[in-house]
């Protein structure tokens, strides 16, 4: 982008030294060629009018340089990375056996960080040359789509409507999602649940799939949504919901002596690897890694205790 933004300002000074020209007509330049001459007096009636005119003139400004930073640098690509020496990826930091902040290291651990450390070793030679962001449902988008990040790998379920927007590697992690409750509920699957308050996660695939779960179970549930995991969690204790649902393996970190997990099982959740959807160079390398590295992604598994 840097150099794109320097060659769209060269062309601005021969555009403010564009020759005068007699009467009402005026030269419009772009470097040293003259478009069009536009007479504003004849083909402009109003003010309305110049101003689509000049607007016009500013997106074709941004339109070039868009282009150029499309076919340009790319700074999340294998090479930039490499180049920079470190791996940017998003995580989760309450995600207990996936991404949890250890408050005493101050370290974030989980099944999805030693992927990502796995992924720094093999771009990088050292799983140390690794930046954890730590992200949410709402914040992992855009982060990786302005390029704060290099992927995310923060238990993003893929879906159709995603992968319209960003890659998706093929899946490291398969879950289904469930329902966490407490115990004096007396409450044994959803069927029972008619009327309650279910706890979700912001911008989560959770909410659509519970409802649709409801209905073909007969019976209809509200929702409250929640910016954090712990949030949820909290609202559980309090008894402000009735439930808490996300995907299944997520729940195991948060079940105590007072709750517990519903037999329940709905939709498959695949967990991928999100990357740019231009970054196709990064993604191919995802890709690769994700199909070549079973045996590693298995043991991780058994490690973190997720089933």
């Amino acid at each position: 982008m840097p150099s794109t933004t320097k060659r769209v300002i060269k062309t601005l000074p021969n555009f403010a030294k564009a020759p005068k020209k007699p009467n009402t007509r005026t030269s419009i330049y772009f470097g040293d060629t003259d478009f069009r001459s536009v007479d504003f007096s004849k083909d402009f009636g109003s003010t309305k009018s110049i101003f689509s005119l000049m607007l016009a003139m500013c997106l074709a400004l941004f339109g070039l340089s868009s282009c150029s930073d499309e076919s340009g640098t790319n700074t999340n690509s294998i090479d930039s990375i490499k180049k920079r020496g470190v791996l940017i990826v998003g995580v989760k930091d309450d995600v207990p056996h996936l991404g949890l902040l250890n408050h005493k290291n101050e370290k974030i651990e989980g099944y999805e960080i030693d992927i990502s450390k796995a992924l720094a070793k093999e771009i990088l030679g050292d799983e140390n040359k690794l930046k954890l962001v730590t992200v949410n449902y709402k914040s992992r988008q855009p982060l990786l789509e302005n390029g704060s990040v290099d992927l995310v790998i923060a238990t993003f379920s893929i879906t159709q409507e995603r992968e319209k927007l960003l890659h998706f590697s093929k899946p490291y992690y398969v879950d289904s999602v469930g329902l966490l409750v407490l115990k004096d509920k007396g409450y044994k699957s959803l069927a029972d649940m008619e009327g309650a308050r279910i706890g979700v996660a912001q911008s989560s695939t959770t909410r659509e799939v519970i409802t649709t779960a409801a209905k073909n179970a007969g019976i209809e549930v509200k929702f409250s949504e929640f910016p954090e995991f712990p949030d949820i969690k909290a609202a559980l204790a309090s008894d402000k919901i009735d439930a808490f649902s996300v995907d299944k393996s997520i729940l195991l970190g948060y079940v105590d002596s007072k709750s517990e997990i519903l037999p329940d099982s709905f939709e498959p959740q695949k967990y991928g690897i999100a990357s740019k959807k231009s970054n196709t160079s990064l993604a191919n390398f995802v890709d690769e890694f994700v199909e070549n590295n079973g045996e590693l992604l298995e043991n991780l598994t058994k490690k973190w205790n997720l089933k």
